[in-house]
């Protein structure tokens, strides 16, 4: 059984085929299989079985690829104790940020990095190497991503799941509500807040369903005692923005994160009576927050986020 194996088998887990798995290790789809049914004959019971077109773990599989991340979790921590790697301050750092966060973080992030290694001199000029990239998927889809990078910027609402902390780590950055956007002159802007009823006879833009703005709407709809009528689906903030302040349309807009959206024709009301706030963390698995490239990104993202809360 060799880590390379536990390592393929959890990624199975997570990405729900071989191919994606090659993809993500850089290896052929046929070194991905040829390894697991090695590991499969060392066992001596199956660990995946056919989905459809996918392969996906078998409850033996699971069980394997959840102590599999531990033996990972633990040969990191060695590495750090010896290696070099974890040490290295200018180590290339992948993040992926869902749409809104990346437009609002992802500039300051990488000023602030700059501005770190000058500050500091040429003995100390060595900054995280940043790769950044953008995914907005579905809440449960989120942990899957850490696969794929160091660090993924992640939201949720209070009410939904928590995330899957066996498996990922987790560093809460910010408990952002969701405001009502509304055009500078629309009739709402006379209100200092707005509740359901107030809000819930207008016609809407909207994030497409599975995303955190529809699920507020949900609950409008259920305070205020009728269906929410949604003409937009846009589930990009500065295109849903620009419809807003056209005043045909009102919507929701994250309060701290969607300043990159706004401009004068547009303004935010608070929403009383339900809960309308979302958690953005950040979500790592354990063995890349052994690394010291991995932290200072960490650490720049928090102050960048406390900036922007501040604002």
């Amino acid at each position: 059984m060799e880590i390379h194996q536990l390592q393929m088998l959890r990624d199975l887990g997570e990405l729900g085929s071989v191919k994606a798995v090659a993809d993500t290790l850089s290896v052929t789809p046929s070194a991905v299989s040829q390894q697991i049914s090695l590991l499969q004959r060392q066992v001596g019971t199956p660990l995946t079985r056919k989905d459809g077109r996918n392969l996906v773990l078998t409850e033996a599989g699971k069980v394997l690829a959840d102590a599999g991340a531990g033996v990972i979790s633990a040969l990191a921590t060695a590495k750090a104790a010896i290696g070099s790697y974890q040490q290295d301050a200018g180590g290339i750092v992948r993040v992926s940020g869902f749409h809104s966060a990346g437009q609002a973080l992802f500039a300051p992030l990488v000023r602030r990095l700059s501005d770190g290694g000058a500050h500091h001199g040429a003995a100390a000029a060595a900054i995280p190497r940043l790769r950044l990239s953008d995914e907005d998927v579905a809440q449960q889809d989120f942990p899957a991503l850490t696969a794929r990078y160091d660090l993924v910027l992640a939201h949720r609402m209070d009410h939904s799941p928590a995330w899957p902390e066996t498996r990922v780590r987790v560093i809460p950055l910010a408990h952002e509500p969701l405001d009502i956007a509304i055009a500078a002159d629309h009739p709402l802007a006379a209100l200092p807040e707005l509740s359901p009823e107030d809000v819930v006879a207008y016609p809407w833009v909207a994030s497409r369903s599975g995303y955190s703005p529809a699920d507020v709407l949900t609950a409008i709809g259920a305070v205020a005692s009728r269906p929410v009528e949604v003409v937009h689906r846009i589930n990009d903030y500065s295109a849903a923005a620009a419809l807003v302040s056209t005043g045909e349309v009102i919507g929701l807009l994250p309060r701290y994160t969607s300043g990159h959206a706004l401009d004068a024709g547009v303004t935010l009301r608070p929403l009383t009576g339900i809960s309308t706030r979302r958690r953005i963390d950040l979500l790592a698995r354990p063995e890349a927050l052994k690394r010291a490239s991995v932290t200072l990104v960490v650490q720049a993202l928090q102050d960048v986020m406390a900036e922007l809360m501040a604002e």
